[in-house]
């Protein structure tokens, strides 16, 4: 993982099960929520094998940039990783979350852009040392069960996805796209 400044600025990196614990340094991540055709985001309930919020639902992907890697780069990869998915129309919507939550002493501590993709009617294969589970469910009615049963940075993420002008722009054009 990169450990990082508030301006984002590399300090050095360090192994994941070296970083979560009550006092995580603040380091690089990303989050990415898929859509269907039909404007449904698709969800993964965490493997209960987890560190970090284990068998708490999430929005589709979430993961960690190698050092090097950019961004948009690690939400690619990770999708095929944890989902056996690859995203199309990878869009960055919310540039600048950052986010810090805990949960029985695991921290999280991130500068975590948010991404919005679609996902063909592909079936999914879902790694099970991270994923316990999946469900597609309509945009609004995942917004109207906020906070709910949800990890705190996906609820958040959603929350300043719907507020957001870029995230309008892009499910415009994604709905529009063939």
């Amino acid at each position: 993982m990169v450990l990082v400044d508030e301006a984002d600025r590399e300090l050095g990196t360090a192994r994941k099960r070296d970083v979560h614990h009550a006092a995580t340094p603040l380091h690089r991540a990303f989050s990415i929520f898929l859509f269907d055709a039909g404007g449904r985001t698709l969800l993964q309930r965490r493997a209960l094998s987890k560190r970090t919020w284990p068998g708490v639902w999430s929005n589709a992907c979430c993961g960690h940039p190698t050092l090097g890697e950019t961004a948009a780069a690690a939400a690619h990869r990770r999708c095929r990783e944890e989902l056996g998915a690859t995203p199309r129309d990878l869009a960055l919507v919310l540039p600048d979350f950052r986010y810090r939550a805990e949960s029985g002493g695991v921290v999280e501590n991130e500068l975590c852009p948010v991404f919005a993709a679609r996902l063909d009617d592909e079936p999914l294969a879902p790694d099970p040392a991270e994923v316990a589970a999946t469900r597609w469910i309509d945009w609004a009615r995942f917004l109207a069960e906020l906070p709910g049963e949800y990890s705190p940075w996906s609820a958040e993420e959603a929350r300043r996805l719907a507020a957001s002008p870029a995230f309008a722009a892009w499910r415009g054009a994604a709905a529009a796209a063939p």
